[in-house]
């Protein structure tokens, strides 16, 4: 590719480097000259502009940017690319979920030419329905035809969107004397309704190993919620072991995240189950987020996955703990 100014004469067929405004309105930097447009900067009495000029070898930003996009989304669904304009293609999301992608590949297509971007939200961001995934950007107005496939070969299907599976949740919630009772309920109702699920039931119950094992048995939802009265804080505590006691299983009890170091999954048959901490009854992002966001989607979050929340999973301070971080 040329740049660099030119007699307005010799400007045809060339991208404008540089937005002019003039008498009869803005002419944008991008746009490729016509000769009325030569005409006209003519008239306005320029003599040199500043252009792009493409040479044998090159792609034009735009088609650049929507052959890298598409190759990025290949084979992915509920997900769309905007139109291509200034040399920028945008991944939106059709539907709520989960952004599944390959970091490696992501980096690998940023190490081709600095002229050529990929970026994107992390793996596995919730996102909702018409939020951006990634924005795909050709710094210059033309790349060569070797940079531009190398780069989608090697970024071809990065990113994807995984979608809700369960469309349905029974939310349990366990009360003590003077304990918070139902409070929170909006809250996780909220993050249900941000995964397009709705709650199918609400249980209340004794904070009992008995009453609440009975509950987990009834649930109709997709997937279970308990909120428990009383914080869980082991392994044979109340809620994990009326899970257990309802023919359930534990598969995790703690997660490297702050809030919601406390939650615990496991599973009752088929069917997911999501032991919630107290803090979960705040609508601010939490640790429940992350995991029920997965588990809704039928993503599999194994130890490594877990451990990997950790970073980044400092999420909020909260001044009045008993052992406050800072002095």
């Amino acid at each position: 590719m040329k740049f660099g100014p030119v007699p307005v004469a010799e400007a045809e067929g060339a991208i404008l480097a540089h937005s002019l405004h003039l008498s009869g309105g803005r002419l944008r930097k991008g746009v490729r000259l016509t000769a009325e447009h030569v005409a006209t900067l003519r008239d306005a009495g320029q003599t040199e502009i500043t252009v792009a000029r493409l040479e044998p070898g090159d792609v034009h930003e735009d088609a650049a940017a929507l052959a890298l996009a598409e190759a990025a989304a290949e084979g992915a669904s509920s997900l769309h690319l905007s139109a291509p304009f200034t040399g920028r293609v945008n991944l939106i999301a059709d539907r709520p979920g989960v952004v599944v992608l390959d970091p490696d590949k992501v980096i690998a297509a940023n190490e081709v030419d600095p002229m050529i971007t990929v970026a994107c939200v992390p793996a596995c961001h919730q996102v909702l329905k018409g939020g951006m995934i990634a924005t795909i950007k050709i710094i210059s107005y033309a790349v060569s035809e070797a940079a531009l496939a190398e780069a989608c070969a090697r970024i071809r299907g990065a990113l994807g969107l995984a979608v809700p599976v369960h469309g349905s949740a029974s939310l349990i919630i366990t009360d003590i004397p003077g304990g918070p009772g139902d409070k929170g309920r909006a809250a996780i109702e909220a993050r249900l309704g941000a995964l397009d699920m709705r709650l199918e039931e609400l249980r209340l119950c004794a904070h009992d190993d008995a009453a609440l094992a009975g509950e987990i048995a009834a649930a109709t939802g997709d997937l279970v919620l308990i909120l428990t009265g009383s914080a869980t804080s082991d392994l044979r505590d109340t809620a994990p072991e009326a899970l257990r006691m309802a023919g359930g299983k534990v598969t995790r009890f703690g997660i490297p995240v702050d809030p919601g170091n406390l939650l615990f999954l496991g599973e009752l048959g088929e069917k997911p189950v999501i032991g919630l901490p107290g803090s979960a009854r705040s609508p601010v992002l939490h640790g429940a987020d992350w995991v029920l966001a997965r588990v809704a989607c039928g993503l599999e979050i194994s130890p490594r996955d877990f451990a990997a929340m950790g970073v980044g999973g400092l999420l909020k301070e909260i001044p009045t703990r008993p052992q406050p971080r800072r002095g």
